[in-house]
């Protein structure tokens, strides 16, 4: 027996029967030999760990546009602390944790910069709409690899369009991965808020606290355990925890999310999205060549689209500046 199958044999003696077992997966858009060591979904997590995109992800945008200060969250420490939470709750359910971190690691892949309010920005812009869970699979079936795409499997696709809204994923790993998405962003997001002056602990309301525990670290134990107790057959949580999250996200969303402080550059963001797609839209051979090959294949708005959609915050400013503001002239 080569080491994966001797890892998908444990996988069948130690995992839940409601457990996506590797060597039951549905597979690939384009059929590869196994590999003699990792398991379809270990290949996965190490596909995107090592693709462009991801790398990408640490000069996007998660709440706050560009703060100042080191300990803000980006898209990227953001993955790494969704990834942490679900394989807490995948271990502990005795799921797969590697279809679960593959999901995980590429969820946001597909995220544009500055946060939501560029993807609102894209959305209007789009024909037919941006949403970045469907950019993020087209990142990885499409994008990376010079437009071969990370030929990933399919339940890593399927929990990876499936994190955000709509029907939820086949599998009970990539349904941990949409809660641990919400277990993270609502957690963290109140810490950068509390951070930058936006908002203070004692200012949650008291009901909350009391499911949920009045620091970061209490808050996300007791969603995690909700979830976990609430077992493996059907991924959930009890009515009071659920509740109790649900008047948290509101509160964030009436509070946070909405402050004019941490919100008055996003008006700004709408203009340079804008700008950005109206000028290569008319000027597309400055794109890179890999997005004219796609703009002969689908279109100029798609083209568009995915270029604009991969820029880190830093590029899409500068690419901004570049093409919009006047240079200085150098006279001798």
């Amino acid at each position: 027996m080569t080491i994966r199958e001797q890892t998908e044999e444990i996988e069948h003696r130690m995992l839940s029967p409601y457990a996506s077992f590797s060597d039951e997966s549905r597979g690939r858009a384009r059929p590869e030999e196994p590999c003699p060591l990792r398991t379809c979904y270990q290949r996965d997590r190490d596909r995107v760990i090592h693709c462009k995109a991801f790398r990408r992800l640490k000069q996007k945008t998660q709440v706050f546009l560009s703060p100042e200060g080191d300990h803000y969250r980006t898209r990227l420490t953001h993955t790494l602390e969704v990834s942490q939470i679900a394989r807490t709750i995948a271990r502990a359910l005795r799921l797969n944790e590697d279809l679960t971190e593959a999901i995980a690691l590429a969820h946001d892949l597909g995220h544009t910069p500055f946060g939501h309010a560029g993807e609102r920005a894209l959305n209007g812009l789009c024909p037919g709409g941006f949403r970045h869970y469907e950019q993020s699979v087209r990142v990885v079936s499409r994008l990376e690899k010079e437009g071969k795409g990370l030929n990933l499997s399919w339940e890593v696709l399927n929990g990876i369009v499936t994190h955000t809204r709509g029907e939820w994923a086949q599998t009970a790993e990539g349904k941990i991965v949409r809660y641990a998405d919400r277990i993270a962003y609502m957690n963290h997001d109140i810490e950068d808020a509390a951070a930058a002056g936006v908002l203070r602990a004692d200012e949650i309301p008291r009901e909350i606290g009391s499911v949920l525990g009045d620091t970061k670290s209490k808050r996300i134990t007791s969603l995690i355990t909700a979830v976990v107790e609430h077992g493996a057959q059907e991924i959930g949580m009890d009515a009071e925890h659920l509740a109790a999250y649900e008047a948290l996200h509101d509160f964030m969303y009436s509070t946070v999310y909405v402050d004019k402080t941490a919100k008055k550059e996003e008006d700004k963001v709408e203009k340079l999205i804008t700008e950005l797609y109206g000028y290569f839209h008319e000027k597309p051979a400055h794109m890179p060549q890999s997005f004219l090959y796609i703009m002969w294949q689908e279109g100029v708005d798609r083209a568009v689209t995915d270029y604009i959609s991969g820029m880190s915050d830093e590029y899409a400013t500068h690419m901004f500046e570049t093409l919009f503001v006047p240079q200085k002239w150098n006279i001798r």
